[in-house]
């Protein structure tokens, strides 16, 4: 059978006109569904490596006013925020049973100098009594027995005893009114340091009683204007870099919730040792100073600390995003996927070999931990990407510093895999 030219010249022109558009349709979808790289340059500037915590804000000194004495509140002389001075009086007890205390320890104190005048005149009457004896005794001895000569001289002996115990009784008498004088003082209960009363906790006619536990009146906070702390709590991890950042004198800035646009600046004032434990992880209490002499800083606010360990200026900064990005095996050039082979997933096999071996020692951990600063990082390089291996230093929530490396500055590093529409 003969085929119709016609057909031929049809069919040869769709062959020719699909040949013509295969290749660059290939090529179109070739493109379309070829992996597209972020990437961001290598830069140079500022690097300011930090810790970060939280905290509380809290006075350098707390000074809780309690009572000695008890019964009912019958003065309340300040408030809640009242600037107060040393010896001002801030309440009173209500006295009267401490004025009587008083009163009758001085009738006590009266009876007993008076009691002691009575013996100084019956002692004086003894020794004239035994003056007189003596003399008739030494005139005739018939006069005046042994007998009476006795009696003359231990009635003034006795006397002289009863002397030493009514002066005495004077002391003890001097030492009852001291103690209810005392008792009395402490009616009123006076500031012992200058300061800002930030807790009041006793209200007029309020009783107060302290015969098993002293109660707590007032909180006042001294020089709360001129300086507050932040006390922080920071992982075990972390203080050796804190001990550092307080031996350069390096600063700290946080911020609080009641004023967020304010940054505050403070100064690591004092890394504690006593430690504390919570579910495994180990924090120390540490205490930052800082100036508060706009009273913003208010005592128990939430603070959001950075603690300044280290500052670099006019390096190069690699994304931290570069850091973090692993591509697959498939997208890398033949002569670097080695370096990809830890990333690999663990087989059981592997599990049970890791079982086996025993973990590594200190001195391993050590040398592994002065390696951690070696890194990979990727860059485009035709089809496939490159590994470069870069040695890094300090890094914020951005960036890391670039020691050394075939990375010049303007180059650019791969962050990422961009999402298609």
């Amino acid at each position: 059978m003969r085929i119709p030219i016609k057909t031929i010249a049809a069919v040869a022109i769709a062959a020719g006109t699909i040949a013509a558009t295969y290749r660059p349709l290939e090529n179109y979808w070739k493109e379309r569904n070829k992996t597209q790289f972020q990437e961001e340059e290598i830069a140079r500037g500022r690097i300011v490596f930090e810790v970060n915590s939280t905290g509380t804000v809290q006075p350098v000194l707390s000074v809780h006013i309690g009572s000695y004495a008890s019964g009912p509140i019958t003065e309340l002389h300040v408030e809640f925020n009242q600037q107060i001075r040393k010896g001002e009086l801030l309440a009173k007890i209500d006295q009267r049973i401490y004025l009587a205390n008083v009163q009758r320890d001085e009738a006590t104190l009266a009876t007993r100098r008076a009691d002691v005048e009575r013996v100084k005149a019956l002692l004086q009457q003894a020794a004239n009594d035994l003056k007189r004896a003596e003399a008739l005794h030494e005139t005739n001895k018939d006069y005046v027995s042994d007998t009476e000569m006795d009696q003359f001289r231990f009635n003034r002996l006795s006397l002289q005893a009863q002397l030493k115990v009514s002066e005495a009784s004077i002391k003890e008498a001097l030492a009852n009114l001291a103690n209810s004088k005392a008792n009395l003082e402490y009616t009123e209960i006076r500031a012992p340091v200058d300061g800002v009363v930030i807790d009041r906790k006793i209200d007029p006619g309020q009783t107060v009683a302290s015969q098993f536990q002293t109660p707590e009146l007032f909180i006042v906070a001294p020089d709360i204007k001129k300086e507050m702390y932040v006390m922080a709590s920071v992982d075990e991890a972390d203080i050796g870099l804190l001990r550092q950042a307080k031996e350069a004198g390096r600063p700290v800035h946080f911020t609080v919730d009641a004023y967020p646009d304010d940054l505050f600046v403070g100064t690591i004032f004092q890394i504690r040792m006593n430690s504390t434990t919570t579910q495994n992880v180990v924090t120390y209490p540490v205490v930052v100073s800082s100036p508060n002499p706009d009273m913003k800083l208010l005592p128990g606010m939430t603070a959001n600390i950075s603690f300044e360990i280290s500052q670099k200026d006019n390096v190069g900064k690699i994304p931290n995003s570069a850091l973090r990005f692993y591509p697959k095996p498939e997208q890398v050039r033949p002569e670097d996927r080695a370096i990809l082979e830890g990333l690999a997933p663990q087989t059981d096999k592997d599990k049970d070999k890791q079982d086996v071996e025993p973990p590594p020692s200190a001195r391993e951990k050590a040398a592994a931990n002065r390696r951690r600063n070696h890194r990979h990082v990727w860059v485009l390089e035709g089809d496939f990407l490159r590994a470069i291996e870069v040695v890094t230093g300090i890094s914020d929530s951005k960036h890391t510093e670039l020691v050394s490396g075939e990375l010049p500055i303007g180059s650019k590093v791969v962050t990422g895999i961009k999402t298609k529409p």
